[in-house]
């Protein structure tokens, strides 16, 4: 834990593999940006890794003022040992008021054990991040520009906001694709830190020898259209028709947790709180009730269209078209109608 440093900076954790960046560290500096500038302080990315210091450019060139660059061999691979240990040392020396992670498989094993380590607080799987006053129940102590940390609690049936005011630095998750990712400015000027991260002594508790990385089978982040199917869909077989209107309008393929956990398709293509998070130009829902949970993961898209043949479902109500029916019927009607040169609200109104 460090004392409370209302001017510290406002850093995220420039999260990467095999000397590549990933895009969760692109979209946290767009938000930290955001943040920093209401308090008037600067950005700073943490960058650990061994012959990554050229990655430095693109992180400034994307919002941060500042690298703390720890380059080391011991870094080489992720290890929660070696980056905690490096971590704990950057905050020891330099006092963040706000540290920022990807709420990815590395930032969900590392920022909990920094938490431990630093004795703060941590809130997992933010959805939000805002600046803002609290005053403690019973007391007349009004806590000024403190990090609201707002993520969705009880099965996603009430959104919380989560406040740390006196265990610094105060940390959080945030979800991958919740924050849009800012346009590069190559022209930015920042300042690379070079750190020790008090690693001389450490001993690694294992020795890497190799590694694989399967790639998701699909990037729906990247994805302009979506055709996701729910548990209305019915079947694994009945999932084929959402595959179809998929190719149809040169699609992806997306589904709800439900659909998921039936079996109709695989995780990499789950939409929502405990998927990806996506904002297509269209975004079709197919047999998706549209629970709390999913509804999280895709409302921002530009256009919805649900099918669905409960009409009071809750996907209609963020959906902009609307179709009360069975998918059953009305996909091939709508397959029917693109093959024969319809648009796509041309073919939901066949």
């Amino acid at each position: 834990m460090i004392d409370v440093n209302r001017k510290g900076e406002v850093w995220i954790f420039a999260e990467q593999e095999a000397g590549q960046l990933s895009d969760v560290p692109l979209e946290l500096l767009t938000k930290a940006r955001e943040l920093a500038d209401t308090l008037k302080v600067p950005v700073g990315a943490m960058l650990l890794g061994s012959g990554v210091k050229s990655l430095a450019e693109t992180l400034i060139a994307r919002g941060a003022d500042k690298v703390y660059l720890v380059d080391d061999a011991k870094l080489a691979r992720y290890q929660n040992a070696s980056y905690r240990t490096a971590i704990c040392s950057l905050i020891e020396q330099f006092k963040p008021q706000i540290c920022l992670y990807g709420a990815t498989a590395m930032g969900r094993d590392l920022a909990p054990t920094v938490a431990s380590a630093m004795k703060c607080g941590l809130t997992a799987d933010c959805t939000d991040l805002q600046i803002g006053d609290h005053k403690p129940a019973g007391s007349e102590v009004n806590h000024e520009n403190l990090l609201l940390q707002i993520r969705p609690a009880f099965g996603g049936n009430i959104i919380a906001t989560i406040v740390n005011y006196d265990r610094w630095p105060q940390m959080a998750t945030v979800r991958e694709g919740v924050m849009p990712m800012s346009e590069a400015k190559p022209s930015r000027k920042g300042q690379v830190v070079a750190c020790k991260g008090g690693l001389d002594a450490l001993v690694l508790p294992l020795e890497v020898l190799e590694s694989e990385r399967r790639e998701k089978k699909v990037n729906l982040k990247a994805s302009r259209i979506i055709v996701a199917g729910g548990a209305g869909v019915g079947s694994r077989d009945n999932f084929k028709l959402i595959w179809d209107l998929a190719h149809c309008l040169g699609a992806a393929v997306g589904g709800s947790r439900a659909a998921v956990d039936l079996g109709y398709v695989d995780h990499d293509h789950q939409v929502g709180q405990t998927g990806t998070t996506v904002r297509p130009a269209l975004y079709v829902a197919c047999g998706i009730s549209g629970a709390v949970q999913h509804r999280a993961g895709m409302q921002e898209a530009a256009k919805i269209l649900a099918i669905n043949t409960d009409r009071e479902a809750p996907i209609f109500s963020i959906a902009h078209y609307g179709i009360v029916g069975d998918m059953n019927i009305v996909i091939p009607k709508m397959i029917k109608a693109i093959r024969g040169g319809a648009s796509i609200e041309q073919a939901a109104k066949a």
